[in-house]
């Protein structure tokens, strides 16, 4: 009733699976049984049980080799399955309220008869990718985009949280050249026979294109002036509006709008005014990572080149460097996609001119609802 010793013999030649090898040792321990004639001893040299050998050797008996394969136990484990119903319930309430979260959509999913756990909230929101709140956050942008929804007060309060917080980690939110611009100052350091200088930096938040100018003081006159003298007449240059600055706290950037140059000029101009928050030197982290290269990339180099008697040389060599910057030097930002500042500022001109149309033709029809009201 055993193996034959014929069968036994496998070839060394080929690897062996693991079946084959279950497969070896159950069939090992039916002939050293038979040889030693003692089943007791064939199972302690072996290592199986009693029990063991002889359901092998039913199975051998009933169904030869292909019978003494591994045959698995284990229970297969289904996933948790919902009612579809439950499941875009879920969904649409992740939407409708981004800024809850799992409990609180279960606790008021049951007010509804809705019964589903927190954990369940969880899986669904895993599959629907909805998982945290920036991501229902963007589910809820871009079903209004899509729908044309009308915002509730509680989705309005979580979007304008989440622009808070987005700015407090130096994330900023930008549509298109002309949308946002950054503007900080730099201390360039001393310069023999002329002090202290100063730069003042404007970045276009969308193109990353960058403007710098030098001076000798820092203040809210030389503020404003590099918006008038450069930043204003490359936006009109190439036809769109600058419609917002964001700056820091600076006494440069910040005072009385009737004795401050600078939030007089915005005024004139019809430029929105966004400040960081207070020691928050990352809410404004565009113009710090570009003072670092400009530092590193020219200032560092430039002094050790060369001797400077006046602020009009050192401009003349920081004009060469932002050509370089802005023209010719592929940047990674956002929306560069590996093109140079420039080419990204002119090819989303068209955008640009777009947005503002919109935004233009919203505006008067807000004066016309207000003047019939």
């Amino acid at each position: 009733m055993y193996l034959e010793p014929a069968k036994l013999i496998f070839k060394e030649e080929c690897p062996m699976t693991r079946e084959q090898k279950i497969i070896k040792n159950k069939l090992g321990l039916l002939n050293l049984a038979r040889e030693l004639g003692n089943v007791s001893q064939a199972c302690k040299i072996m290592g199986f049980s009693r029990d063991s050998f002889y359901r092998f050797k039913d199975l051998y008996e009933t169904g030869g080799e292909s019978a003494l394969q591994e045959i698995s136990r284990k229970k297969p484990i289904f996933k948790n399955r919902v009612a579809s119903e439950i499941e875009e319930a879920v969904v649409q309430l992740a939407i409708e309220q981004p800024a809850w979260g799992q409990l609180r959509v279960s606790n008021e999913l049951k007010k509804k008869g809705i019964f589903v756990s927190d954990g369940g909230v969880r899986s669904i929101w895993l599959r629907h990718d909805l998982e945290t709140m920036k991501k229902r956050l963007a589910a809820l942008e871009a079903k209004v985009a899509q729908d044309g929804l009308i915002l509730t007060e509680a989705q309005l309060i979580a979007l304008e949280k989440a622009k808070e917080e987005k700015q407090e980690s130096g994330e900023i939110e930008t549509e298109h050249p002309g949308y946002l611009g950054a503007q900080d100052t730099f201390y360039v350091g001393t310069l023999k026979g002329v002090g202290r200088i100063y730069q003042q930096t404007f970045i276009d938040t969308y193109s990353k294109v960058a403007i710098a100018k030098l001076y000798d003081r820092k203040n809210a006159l030389v503020a404003a002036d590099i918006l008038n003298d450069r930043v204003l007449p490359f936006f009109e240059e190439h036809g769109i509006s600058l419609l917002r600055v964001i700056t820091d706290r600076g006494s440069e950037y910040c005072g009385n709008m009737e004795h401050h140059e600078y939030e007089l000029y915005l005024a004139i101009e019809n430029i929105d005014h966004s400040k960081t928050k207070a020691r928050r030197p990352q809410s404004n982290g565009i113009c710090e990572r570009f003072h670092r290269t400009i530092l590193n990339e020219f200032y560092r180099v430039a002094f050790r080149k060369k001797l400077y008697n006046s602020l009009e040389e050192l401009q003349a060599d920081l004009n060469q460097w932002l050509m370089e910057y802005n023209e010719h030097r592929t940047h990674t930002g956002k929306y560069c996609f590996g093109k140079t500042p420039m080419q990204t500022f002119k090819d989303s001109i068209p955008l640009a001119k777009e947005k503002m149309l919109h935004l233009s033709l919203q505006t008067s029809n807000s004066r016309n609802v207000s003047d019939e009201i």
